[in-house]
C-alpha cells in the first residue's frame, strides 16, 4: 500500500510517501522557523497561510521526483490533531480534496501517535511493549505502549511542556527562537555544576511533570546575575547549562521511574526535544545501568515531519480505517485511539 502523508499541525509543512512493502520512499520538509523567529514564537495565522502556499507545490514535487502519479496512490494520511486548528484545516482540506479527485481513501492521524511510532521507521525498531517519552514544544507525556494503538497515559505535564519551558527560558536571556537549540548550543560553553537548578516533582511519587517552578527559578537567577551591562556571556552559558541539565535529569528520573513501575525494558524517546544531545546521553546511561534498551528516531524525524504521518496512516488504512469527512481536533487524547488491527 502506497500512502501520501501530510503534516501541517504547527509550523512545519511535511510530506512523504510510504509503502508498506518498500518502506519510506521519499519525504520533504519546509520549516517556518525563520518567519516566526521575528515574533519570538509561532503566529497561528501566519502558519496557516504559509501551509497554504507551500503544501500543494511540495506534494507535486514529491510525486514528480518519485515518479509517482496521484492515481498510483492507495491512500492519503493527514494530521487531524492535536495542533493549531487553522494549520490542521489546511492539510485536512487538501487531503480530502485530492482523495476525492483520485478516488482513494483518506485517514486522519493523531500527531502524537506519529511521533510515538517514528522510531518504527528505523532498521532497529522497538517492539511493544515499551515506555515512550513524548517530549516536544506542546507535549510532555509518558505513555505505556502495550501494542499498536494501545496506549496508556502514565504521566504528563501539569503546565508547560518541556519545549515551551526551553522557549521561555531562552526568551529570558534574549536568545533566538526556538529556545531548545539555542540553549543547547550555548550550554556546551557553560558549566553544569556552577549553578544548581531544581528538578521539579522528582521528590514526590508519580509520573507527572511541572516546569513552571523551574521557569520562575530561571527568571530569578537571570535577574540576580544581570548587572548594569546586562547578563555576561559566561553567566548566560552557565545558566543555559544548568537549565538544560535540570530538564534532562528531570525527564530521565521520571523515565527511570516509569520503567520500574511498568516492568518494561524498552524506552522510546520521541518529539522535538528528543533531539537534545544531553537528554540522549543521560537516558543512555540510565538504560545501560538498568540493562534496558533505548530507541529514538533520526534527528530529522524527531521534529514534525510527513514520514511519521505516512507510516501511521498506512498502518491504519491497511487495517481498514478511513475518515469520511474533514475532521480536525485541536485537542486529542492518545488513549482514545482505536487499536490498530492486523491487516
Amino acid at each position: 500500500m502506497l500512502v501520501l502523508g501530510i503534516e501541517t499541525s504547527c509550523d512545519e509543512t511535511g510530506v512523504a510517501l510510504f509503502d508498506t512493502e518498500r518502506g519510506l520512499i521519499a519525504d520533504a520538509l519546509y520549516s517556518q522557523v525563520d518567519m516566526h523567529a521575528n515574533y519570538g514564537g509561532v503566529v497561528p495565522e501566519l502558519a496557516s497561510r504559509d501551509h497554504v502556499r507551500k503544501l500543494l507545490p511540495m506534494i507535486a514535487k514529491l510525486l514528480d521526483d518519485s515518479g509517482v502519479k496521484g492515481t498510483d496512490l492507495d491512500g492519503i494520511a493527514y494530521t487531524h490533531g492535536p495542533g493549531l486548528v487553522g494549520a490542521l484545516l489546511v492539510g485536512a482540506t487538501l487531503a480530502h480534496s485530492l482523495a476525492e479527485v483520485w478516488g482513494i481513501p483518506v485517514v486522519g492521524v493523531h500527531h502524537m501517535e506519529g511521533h510515538l511510532l517514528a522510531p518504527m521507521l528505523e532498521v532497529n525498531a522497538p517492539e511493544p511493549p515499551f515506555v515512550a517519552l513524548l517530549v516536544s514544544g506542546g507535549h510532555t507525556q509518558l505513555v505505556a505502549v502495550h501494542g499498536l494503538g494501545e496506549y496508556e497515559l502514565l504521566g504528563e505535564s501539569l503546565d508547560d511542556a518541556a519545549g515551551e519551558a526551553f522557549d521561555k527560558a531562552a526568551k529570558m536571556m534574549e536568545l533566538p527562537y526556538p529556545g531548545g537549540p539555542s540553549i543547547s548550543k550555548l550550554a556546551q560553553q557553560g558549566s553544569r555544576t556552577r549553578l544548581k537548578f531544581p528538578r521539579p516533582m522528582t521528590d514526590r511519587p508519580g509520573l507527572d511533570f511541572s516546569f513552571s517552578g523551574l521557569k520562575t527559578f530561571t527568571l530569578n537567577t537571570v535577574a540576580s546575575m544581570t548587572g548594569e551591562n546586562g547578563l555576561g556571556e559566561q553567566d548566560k552559558a552557565d545558566i543555559c547549562a544548568a537549565f538544560e541539565e535540570a530538564v534532562a535529569q528531570t525527564l530521565m528520573i521520571k523515565c527511570r521511574r516509569a520503567l520500574e513501575q511498568t516492568g518494561m525494558q524498552r524506552l522510546v524517546l520521541a518529539g522535538g526535544v528528543a533531539a537534545n544531545s544531553r537528554l540522549r546521553e543521560l537516558m543512555a546511561e540510565m538504560v545501560q545501568k538498568k540493562k534496558a534498551e533505548l530507541f529514538y528516531p533520526r534527528l530529522q524525524y524527531c521534529t514534525d515531519n510527513g514520514a511519521m504521518i505516512a507510516y501511521v496512516g498506512a498502518l491504519r488504512l491497511q487495517a481498514g480505517e478511513w475518515t469520511e469527512s474533514i475532521d480536525v481536533q485541536p485537542r486529542m487524547a492518545l488513549s482514545d485511539l482505536p487499536k490498530i488491527k492486523a491487516a
